[in-house]
């Protein structure tokens, strides 16, 4: 038997999601729980994938299997495609196994031509019918048009603008049936314009080139960026959904809607979404109309809200999550086109988790695997000063789309977004409405603001995926883009000028409103608890200062797993100091300026102790090389002559041996140490006084103190910085009568290191994977210039993610994996983390857990998000 490719609803089930994308999976749920589902078919995720290897052509194989079950798609609704007296038209959606709103491609009403519209109206004398029917007939041309033929939009958008001016009118509802049958032969007109073909009429030709336009649409570059952003594999490819069109459209007894079981911005269970009467689905969630809400629906469609309101019950209890519908009423009768478990923010996320643990729809281990980690994010970001916020007035009001604050200098476009960003600035994207083409500037602002939409548009529903502020739906701004320029209460806002928005209130302040650190209460400190309780990795905080230790305390670290001492170095008071060492030609005159930061440097210490109440503290010894300490402006280098009495010449000639060809590989690390041993004496000295005094204060506390030598590759290297280490150490511990423990270990950052890690943990107490680095040189890439070339590495699928930002689990995994399990050979006491920026990275936290390290350590606001990855990966193992 051939392969199966196709699958009725009737097929299918939620467990097939791999198969048939989250869509078609939930569509064939929905009709197994006989619920209201026009019924259709899918075509899987596997035809997607046979679509790509076959060089992007539909193959005869699954184009005849697509036909087949069109024929029967035909019988189950006693309408044929093309027919005159009943014809059959459907919707082709896509559907991933991962939500990805937006990102990719829906055609609607396909299967209309000039003589299936022409029987249709014939069939039906209602002068409002022959309406619908050329209102579903342009929709059709232009969206296939735009979707299937690559035609842009704003050809079609500019004739029904054109249209609404001559006829007077505001909205597309107000024209009439004569005015849209105009519009569709304009339509087809600029469609032959633009192509230099007839509009296609056969309704088979029609499917075949949609179903391939989503095939396509999976490698469009915003469903790519999307991907990419969410951890999505570009291998799993999308399905195709092909469903009998019902017609919210039909008459003002029909309506589409969007609605969610619980409010996705709070988690409140409440039913909250929205409803367009005589309208398509796209009116709603590409906000050209501002719907009403949901709850006048009752009025409108009494039978249908009531039995609406059951079914959200039935699929809330039977897929014990919040969800997200999509429905249509045709002549009052409802019809569900979609539902999947709802995207939310963090805030609501944590919220509806422990609300369904309260109500006995969940355990506590379900209820922290339903978390996204990232999305733990936006909670940790700052919010508006109260105080401030009290003293301003706002000068509009749109919908809180997705909670936050932010301010910044206004952009009217994607593009300027992304540039003014690089140039430093802190930007608000202000769009009439947002489509899926404005992702990458979404990306890049601080906050989204549009002029139309509701909490359901492109810009809410994104915008909460991403955890950035947006109010959405302002209506009372007059835009004028092409000017870079909109007004509000009476005010001229122009690109450059600085607005605030509160996405949670959907307030719009002018000018700048300082902002705050966020605090975490309830249902935040509930579900780190549970997370707490289940995770085996303990998570350490890359600090350097105190204020960055207490706050990372504060989100819950247990220790510093990175100090970098090196940062400590840069202050006024201590940079000159470090410059007179770096010109001493004697070891005596290194360390006489080495004495001098001394104190500083155990000043440091202790309080990084303080901070972390007797928690492991891992102080990296001095890292980078040498010339970024030295002066670069002229004047600088004068002064520094001046103040070690040297000629300027003489200062040169230092800063100028110091440069390297490639310092990333240069003279730095333990190879500082191994070259001026006076620098590592005089970090130990500082490291152990400051532990012995913090110590004495606090005897309760288990202060041992991690010392780590970086960059090592060589066990003898190792055994040489270690050696001058413990002879320093011992002799401050003995000459303070203390009985003071300590450590000293490596960062594994070298693949040779890794190779030879077994020879290394006969040294070294502990390893740290230094990330960065390590997937710099096992990669061989300078992570300061792979960005140059990295964008053609995703273009042509080689790379699918920034191995800098996401661990390369392959190469660099297998290097840590073996580096772990050699170690431990040697020593099996041996404990093990990692620091790199990969550390709060959820995905790479699961292989942490799995490869056995002991902890994992990242930036401080990144330490919840840790947390619940660790503990996220914890209970999947127990699940296996």
């Amino acid at each position: 038997m051939s392969h199966k490719y196709c699958y009725l609803f009737s097929e299918g089930n939620a467990n097939m999601r791999e198969l048939l994308g989250g869509k078609g999976a939930n569509l064939a749920e929905m009709t197994n729980i006989g619920l209201p589902v026009p019924q259709g078919f899918t075509i899987s995720t596997e035809a997607c994938t046979q679509y790509y290897e076959d060089g992007r052509k539909i193959n005869d194989e699954i184009m005849a299997e697509i036909m087949k079950n069109v024929e029967i798609m035909e019988k189950i609704n006693g309408k044929k495609f093309g027919d005159m007296k009943n014809p059959l038209l459907v919707s082709v959606r896509s559907g991933a196994r991962a939500s990805m709103p937006g990102m990719m491609d829906t055609i609607l009403n396909l299967g209309l031509n000039d003589d299936v519209v022409a029987a249709m109206i014939k069939g039906n004398p209602d002068p409002k019918f022959e309406r619908f029917v050329y209102d579903s007939y342009r929709r059709f041309i232009q969206m296939f048009s735009d979707v299937v033929m690559e035609v842009g939009k704003k050809y079609f958008e500019a004739l029904i603008d054109k249209m609404k001016e001559e006829k007077g009118v505001k909205y597309d509802v107000e024209l009439t049936a004569a005015d849209l049958k105009k519009l569709a032969e304009q339509f087809k007109a600029e469609y032959k314009k633009q192509l230099g073909v007839d509009f296609p009429s056969d309704p088979k030709v029609q499917l075949n080139e949609a179903i391939r336009a989503v095939f396509r649409s999976w490698d469009n570059p915003r469903a790519n960026v999307y991907r990419r952003d969410n951890d999505i594999p570009y291998s799993w490819g999308t399905a195709v959904n092909v469903m009998p069109m019902v017609f919210g459209n039909l008459n003002d007894n029909s309506g589409t809607g969007v609605a969610f079981t619980r409010d996705p911005a709070t988690g409140e269970k409440k039913l909250m979404g929205e409803f367009l009467t005589n309208a398509q689905g796209e009116d709603v969630v590409a906000g050209v109309r501002t719907p009403m809400p949901i709850s006048q629906m009752a009025e409108k469609f009494p039978e249908a809200y009531d039995q609406f309101i059951k079914v959200c019950d039935v699929l809330e209890k039977h897929y014990r999550d919040m969800q997200d519908m999509e429905f249509t009423v045709e002549n009052g009768k409802l019809y569900m086109l979609q539902c999947r478990n709802g995207k939310r923010t963090a805030q609501a996320a944590l919220k509806i988790a422990c609300d369904l643990v309260d109500e006995g729809m969940r355990s506590e281990e379900e209820a922290v695997l339903m978390i996204d980690p990232r999305n733990l994010d936006t909670l940790l970001h700052p919010q508006f000063d109260a105080k401030a916020l009290k003293a301003s007035n706002p000068v509009g009001k749109g919908l809180g789309a997705s909670p936050g604050a932010a301010c910044g200098q206004i952009v009217f476009n994607a593009a300027d977004a992304e540039a003014w960003k690089k140039a430093g600035k802190k930007v608000v994207l202000v769009r009439l409405e947002t489509s899926p083409e404005d992702i990458t500037g979404m990306k890049a602002a601080q906050g989204i603001l549009t002029v139309r939409g509701g909490m359901t548009s492109h810009a809410a529903v994104v915008a909460r995926g991403m955890g950035t502020c947006c109010v959405s739906g302002c209506g009372d701004i007059v835009m004028d883009e092409e000017n870079k320029k909109f007004t509000l209460a009476g005010k001229d806002y122009h690109e450059g000028d600085y607005i605030s928005i509160d996405g949670s209130t959907g307030n719009i302040y002018d000018g700048i409103i300082p902002t705050v650190d966020a605090s975490i209460g309830g249902d935040f400190g509930r579900i780190m608890s549970w997370a707490d309780k289940y995770r085996k990795l303990k998570v350490r905080t890359n600090a350097d200062t105190p204020r960055d230790a207490k706050k990372a305390r504060e989100l819950g670290a247990e220790g510093i797993g990175l100090c970098r001492t090196e940062h400590m170095f840069f202050e006024a008071d201590r940079i000159a100091a470090f410059r007179e060492m770096i010109c001493a030609s004697t070891p005596e005159a290194r360390e006489k300026a080495l004495d001098k930061i001394m104190p500083y440097q155990q000043g440091d210490f202790e309080a990084l102790y303080e901070a972390m109440e007797g928690n492991p503290v891992t102080i990296r010894f001095l890292d980078p090389p040498l010339h970024e300490f030295v002066p670069s402006e002229e004047e600088e280098i004068k002064l520094l002559a001046k103040n070690l009495g040297m000629s300027v010449e003489a200062v040169k000639a230092v800063i100028q041996g110091l440069h390297e060809t490639n310092p990333m590989m240069g003279h730095r690390g333990c190879r500082l140490a191994v070259t001026y041993p006076e620098i590592a004496k005089m970090q130990t000295k500082a490291v152990i006084r400051a532990a012995i005094k913090v110590k004495a204060k606090h005897p309760d506390w288990n202060l041992v103190p991690e010392i780590m030598i970086p960059l090592t590759g060589e066990v003898k290297e190792f055994k040489f910085v270690k050696d001058v280490v413990v002879e320093t150490a011992d002799e401050e511990i003995a000459a303070a009568k203390s009985d003071l423990k300590y450590e000293v270990g490596t960062m594994i950052e070298i693949p040779r290191a890794a190779l030879t890690a077994d020879d290394i943990a006969k040294e070294a107490e502990f390893f740290c994977f230094g990330t960065n680095d390590l997937t710099q040189m096992t990669y061989g890439f300078s992570r300061d210039d792979a960005g140059k070339f990295l964008g053609a590495y995703y273009d042509a699928k080689i790379f699918e993610n920034d191995p800098f930002a996401k661990l390369d689990q392959v190469g660099v995994g297998k290097l840590m994996k073996m580096a772990v399990s050699l170690g431990r050979t040697s020593r099996p006491t041996l404990h093990c983390g990692i620091c790199g920026e990969h550390g709060g990275d959820p995905t790479s936290v699961e292989f942490c857990h799995e490869i056995g390290l002991d902890y994992v350590s990242c930036s401080p606001f990144r330490v919840p998000i840790a947390r619940l990855a660790a503990a996220q990966a914890a209970i999947k193992e127990q699940g296996k």
